[in-house]
């Protein structure tokens, strides 16, 4: 299983980005079978979640420093889910990394991680 997250870059205050994280696999494999979600990490920092969708997409979570301005979604036809950040600030620096839980917790993966530099 692959998790290819995209969508980061560099961007002013204030801007917006739209992150992607698409789930592929040689093997059988059911994306709407797994809660996916949002971590990052800033340099120096540990890994923090950001957000988090059920697998049917009608439950998420999000931390507090998201709330109000980051919206999590999944298209499940399209085994990606998406991040859409507004209002950054350098605070929000950070690789962004996607997540996918089984329903069972039997299985964990991860993506590569996508950059978001936000400038002041």
């Amino acid at each position: 299983v692959q998790l290819q997250a995209s969508g980061g870059g560099w961007v002013q205050s204030g801007g917006s980005l739209r992150l992607s994280c698409a789930g592929s696999s040689a093997s059988p494999w059911t994306f709407e079978t797994h809660a996916v979600g949002w971590f990052r990490q800033a340099p120096g920092k540990e890994r923090e979640a950001v957000a988090a969708i059920s697998c049917s997409g009608r439950n998420t979570y999000y931390a507090d420093s998201a709330k109000g301005r980051f919206t999590i979604s999944r298209d499940n036809t399209k085994n990606t889910m998406y991040l859409q950040t507004n209002s950054l600030n350098p605070e929000d620096t950070a690789v962004y990394y996607c997540k996918a839980l089984r329903w069972d917790r039997s299985y964990v993966y991860w993506g590569q991680g996508t950059l978001v530099t936000v400038s002041s």
